[in-house]
């Protein structure tokens, strides 16, 4: 194995090629991605449950008209945290990958070296 890592999407689409040994940067970038989905998730849970300011007519037009707003906004972000998820599973099992090979190289050269000539 050369030292670069081929991903594909997790959903089969797409993808990228990258250094192994840049792998963790990798990984943080797609954990740092999934901290602000969730962020945006609990903000995001607050529009979807606005209540109207008062009991007139105006302010149940605006309820009615942003809960359904922040339930798609939610339903969204739901899908794309799952997509973060499962790219960073990939990524940490690639990476999984990588380590056992990289050992199993050593152990095999090592032991290829110590024999006598």
């Amino acid at each position: 194995m050369g030292n670069e890592v081929n991903m594909s999407a997790p959903a089969g689409g797409g993808g990228f090629t990258f250094d192994a040994d840049k792998i963790d940067g990798v990984i943080k970038q797609w954990q740092d991605l999934q901290a602000d989905l969730k962020r945006d998730y609990d903000d995001a849970n607050l529009m979807a449950n606005v209540k109207a300011p008062g009991k007139e007519f105006a302010s149940g037009d605006w309820e009615k008209l942003a809960n359904p707003s922040g339930k798609a906004f939610l339903e969204q972000n739901k899908k794309m945290q799952d997509y973060v998820k499962n790219y960073i599973e990939a990524l940490t099992a690639a990476k999984k990958k990588i380590t056992t090979n990289e050992s199993e190289t050593q152990a095999g050269l090592s032991k290829t070296g110590n024999q006598a000539t």
